[in-house]
């Protein structure tokens, strides 16, 4: 690699006894956009703050290249608290144009009073402000801790499309799947002490990880049977250990190490059988909740909550999504209406706050003083340690102080207290920030196998696409949409119907009167529309398979001429009937949903 932006030489960093990484080398270059990915307590902040110069390593080389000038966005930024959000972009050096870039970008990040206090932020705005620092000066090397903790999904997807813009240089670390597989083209993996480097995206990722991951552990079992035979050896000949054998005692220490290494097994999904809900969990009565005329939560709200559903709840910051929770936990009042709750129903629940630990407490002794096992039904039962293990604490890890863990490891001890209680019906909000993505991975197995009810407040589209069916959309103001799918299914209808009320705003501007769809307006399918609905899902698949022959036809080299002109128009009208009759189908499946 010519000239890289920094080149990773050698780097060792511990504490103490505890090795983060040993002897690891990689380079950045420019147009690079790098994701760095580890477990939570092996060092991926640490790494950052070594390379920003923040904190000192104990062997290594790190070289920028020469004038580069490098902008950094840390987990938890400090600010002045007396300085006005404007002044804290101090990088706008009162030129004029760079203040209006700071107001552009501010604003796409929703942060509005330019001139309110920093003290008066909370600690996500302060850190949208930080991100909005660190993206105004627009340095040649962005690195970034977490830089989609505390956005919203439109904030998500616009800063996705910012960095994804032009041949930005970045490095960063974020839990955000889809976000590492849209924005970065190299993937960083720090894992057992070392580097392993991927040339692609997330999604490449995962393929040549498993890879990795398979060959290893073949080198492993390989490695195994020549120890053992090693080993036979050893006891056998201690008389053979002269200068002769000097060598292959060596070789058998070296083959010891590789025999021992660790590799990571796919665990038992834990699936409990002995969770029991009734049928009734809530109604949702008519609930209304306002802080003010400019800050109404809930109007009138209506909501029956089935049995065994798992469902998203997804909206831009301050639209009431919190609020909502804490309403059906009774730790809010609502204005008007109420929430009727089915006796069975046991909640746990996971808060943006989080639990207060005592530092001198151990990790393995706060999930026991909940509950000693957790009963699987059938005779089956999981340890306190077995349940820490299950979501990555190894037994050394379970045996330590909480002063020791990490802000990750702590959110994830924080998750266990919550399962470890065997609730019927879990309530998580947020609970992905922090967590790294292999506890992700666990904790959406879990809840895919969780055999009671689910609410889940996330950003997380990757996470809430694998764990709910169903949606509810907070707009604001009130305005919740009921939506029978997960996020990228709700993305792609918003996208159809944002088209066709594009095509209407065209068709009327032209003077076309656009066609109309007859919908009940009591909320209920008519026998017409059930109808129509069961063929709409027989024409929807075989215009699908049409438009994949007419694709494979176009892609064969096969075609004369006129019927590569024929097939060529024929495919963006197909689209567009696909797109039409998606959108009509949308509409039903939405009304067959309420109606269920």
């Amino acid at each position: 690699m010519a000239n890289p932006y920094i080149d990773v030489q050698n780097l060792t960093k511990s504490f103490g006894a505890q090795v983060l990484f040993r002897n690891i080398n990689f380079s950045i270059a420019e147009g690079q956009r790098v994701g760095l990915i580890a477990q939570n307590g092996t060092g991926k902040s640490t790494l950052l703050s070594i390379l920003t110069g923040k904190e000192g390593y104990d062997n290594g080389n790190i070289v920028y290249r020469r004038d580069l000038k490098t902008g950094y966005l840390e987990q938890s930024p400090i600010f002045n608290p007396e300085e006005s959000v404007l002044d804290a972009c101090f990088n706008h050096e009162g030129n004029p144009d760079k203040v209006l870039k700071a107001k552009q970008i501010l604003t796409q990040l929703k942060i509005k009073d330019l001139n309110q206090r920093m003290g008066e932020l909370s600690g996500g705005q302060q850190k949208r402000v930080a991100l909005a620092n660190v993206l105004i000066t627009e340095p040649d090397f962005l690195i970034l801790d977490e830089p989609t903790n505390h956005l919203d999904l439109e904030m998500i997807e616009w800063l996705e499309s910012f960095l994804s813009r032009g041949n930005k240089t970045l490095l960063m670390v974020t839990h955000d799947r889809f976000f590492l597989d849209r924005v970065c083209n190299l993937i960083l993996e720090l894992d057992d002490q070392t580097i392993y480097t991927y040339r692609g995206n997330y999604a490449y990722y995962l393929e040549k990880r498993q890879l990795r991951i398979d060959n290893l552990q073949a080198e492993v079992a390989r490695a195994n049977n020549l120890y053992r035979t090693e080993l036979e050896w050893m006891r056998r000949m201690p008389q053979a250990r002269g200068h002769k054998a000097r060598y292959r005692e060596e070789a058998f220490y070296e083959l010891e190490k590789k025999a021992k290494q660790r590799v990571e097994e796919r665990q038992m999904r834990l699936k409990a059988s002995n969770v029991y809900i009734g049928s009734k969990i809530f109604e949702c009565q008519y609930v209304s909740k306002a802080y003010s005329n400019d800050c109404v939560i809930l109007k009138d709200f209506y909501y029956n909550f089935a049995r065994f559903e798992k469902m998203g709840i997804v909206g831009n910051n301050g639209t009431g999504k919190s609020t909502f929770i804490k309403l059906l936990l009774g730790l809010e009042s609502p204005d008007g209406g109420r929430f009727d709750i089915g006796e069975t129903v046991r909640f746990g629940y996971f808060s943006q706050e989080g639990l207060k630990f005592r530092e001198d407490q151990k990790v393995i002794d706060i999930i026991k003083d909940i509950a000693e096992y957790i009963d699987l039904g059938r005779g089956r039962h999981f340890t306190a340690s077995q349940f820490l293990q299950y979501f990555m604490f190894t037994p050394e890890q379970q045996h330590n102080y909480v002063y020791k863990l990490s802000g990750g490891e702590k959110r994830k001890l924080y998750l266990c207290t919550v399962l470890m209680s065997n609730p019927n019906f879990l309530v998580l909000d947020e609970p992905t920030n922090d967590l790294d993505i292999q506890t992700l991975q666990v904790l959406e197995e879990y809840l895919q196998d969780f055999p009671g009810c689910v609410i889940v407040v996330s950003h997380d589209r990757y996470f809430t696409d694998k764990v709910v069916d169903h949606l509810l959309v907070f707009h604001g103001q009130g305005n919740i949409q009921d939506f029978p799918g997960n996020y990228s299914q709700y993305r792609e209808w918003k996208s159809l119907t944002d088209k066709k009320t594009a095509k209407t705003e065209t068709s009327k501007a032209s003077g076309q009167k656009p066609k109309r769809q007859h919908t009940s307006s009591a909320g209920r399918m008519t026998y017409k529309e059930r109808l129509e609905f069961e063929q709409l899902e027989k024409d929807i698949m075989a215009l699908e398979d049409e438009k994949k022959q007419l694709e494979d036809s176009l892609c064969s080299g096969q075609l004369a001429v006129d019927e590569l002109v024929e097939k060529s128009k024929r495919l963006p009208l197909l689209n567009d009937i696909i797109e039409e009759k998606t959108l009509r189908w949308m509409e039903l499946c939405d009304i067959q949903s309420r109606q269920g």
